[in-house]
């Protein structure tokens, strides 16, 4: 066991010294943990790490306090142009056993809060890219550490107002597999209102709690359809349940009001406007046969899944480049979580998600597997100058 090291001892192209320094470095996300550190300081350290390594770095902070970091390393202007993305934020450790900012070195893992998602990834990225960018590349070496990935990705969104590219890779977590495809989600809130009345006399009122039943019923009728349909090769089915309901005054009083949390993670095809649409007419049949049916549905946040195609140029460089170093074709994958890589996609920049091995994600331990990272950034430096050569 050893102690995370010093800034000084960092400035090296070795990825582990280089995560158990990121380790760290308090990175929590403040709107998932009010008052916490942010992105600042990590947002200031990479910055200065990248611009020691000759990179052109700016920093975006739309938000204040909130800031991503771009470092460009140019090429000779006849290639084709690559972006690594990675985030800077954690999520909290009021659960976290033992020191979750130690960085320490055990049994070929290195422990802390975000070691695995995503520091990891973010000390292959740093080192990949600056051992690539050395050779003199054709094309653009574009790294975005981004702030807020844990929550609302408003990192992410202001690097892709200002930021292009070729093609990306997003390096969350994956276990050295190609995350080809994930899920999108969409949030709504729903709220259902009826008539208060006394509770000895609840024909005289219209209760929200009983039509919140039969939305669920409603609910569960939708599941068995989208689980009836055709399976995606890697994501399965989508899903719809509820994740939070509240409602009524007293027990003496019929409910006059009842709001549920949905939550629908979609499939590549299913726009958020669609999944809405479709929550839509669920609700409108139950408007137009159950009486005194009222309600609105509010879309709280959506975003669309995402899928790669395996024919893309990026795709064909990292499977190439991964089955070299790690002596075996890697396992493609989908995930049933959302990732930046939407965003990405979105923007109209082929991409993929591929990092580290490890676990404990959010969890009160987390780990990287050391020899991991080492293969996540030997495999990013092939891919880098495969890519923009």
């Amino acid at each position: 066991m050893s102690t995370a090291p010093s800034t000084a001892a960092v400035n090296t192209l070795d990825p582990i010294a280089l995560l158990r320094r990121l380790v760290a470095i308090d990175s929590i996300n403040p709107d998932l943990v009010p008052g916490a550190a942010g992105e600042g300081e990590i947002a200031a350290w990479c910055a200065a790490w990248l611009h020691d390594w000759g990179f052109d770095v700016s920093m975006l902070e739309e938000r204040p306090g909130r800031p991503s970091v771009v470092g460009v390393k140019r090429g000779t202007g006849a290639g084709r142009s690559l972006m690594l993305n990675g985030h800077l934020d954690t999520v909290g450790v009021a659960s976290y056993q033992g020191d979750p900012f130690s960085g320490e070195l055990r049994d070929g893992r290195v422990f802390g809060r975000g070691a695995f998602d995503m520091k990891g990834g973010v000390a292959a990225i740093l080192v990949a890219a600056a051992r690539a960018s050395a050779r003199q590349l054709s094309g653009d070496v574009i790294v975005t550490l981004v702030a807020d990935e844990e929550f609302g990705s408003l990192g992410t969104e202001e690097v892709l107002r200002s930021v292009e590219a070729d093609a990306a890779v997003i390096v969350e977590p994956s276990g050295l597999e190609l995350t080809l495809a994930h899920r999108g989600f969409a949030w709504f809130e729903l709220e259902l209102r009826g008539v208060a009345a006394h509770g000895s006399q609840p024909e005289r009122g219209v209760d929200a709690i009983a039509h919140a039943a039969l939305v669920m019923r409603a609910l569960d009728e939708l599941r068995t359809r989208l689980e009836s349909a055709a399976l995606h090769p890697t994501l399965g089915h989508g899903t719809v349940r509820v994740s939070m309901i509240s409602g009524g005054e007293d027990a003496a009083t019929v409910a006059d009001t009842c709001t549920l949390t949905l939550e629908r993670r979609m499939l590549p095809g299913q726009s958020p406007e669609h999944v809405e649409a479709e929550l839509r007419r669920v609700l409108e049949h139950l408007a137009s046969t159950v009486s005194g049916f009222t309600y609105t549905l509010t879309c709280l946040v959506a975003r669309a899944a995402f899928e790669a195609n395996p024919e893309w140029p990026v795709v064909q460089a990292l499977a190439g480049n991964a089955a070299r170093i790690l002596g075996a074709t890697p396992v493609v994958r989908g995930e049933p979580f959302w990732t930046d890589a939407g965003l990405v996609l979105e923007a109209g920049i082929p991409c993929l998600v591929f990092g580290v091995d490890g676990g404990g994600a959010h969890a009160d331990v987390e780990w990287a597997e050391a020899a991991s990272v080492v293969a996540l950034t030997d495999i990013l430096e092939g891919t880098i100058t495969e890519f923009c050569r």
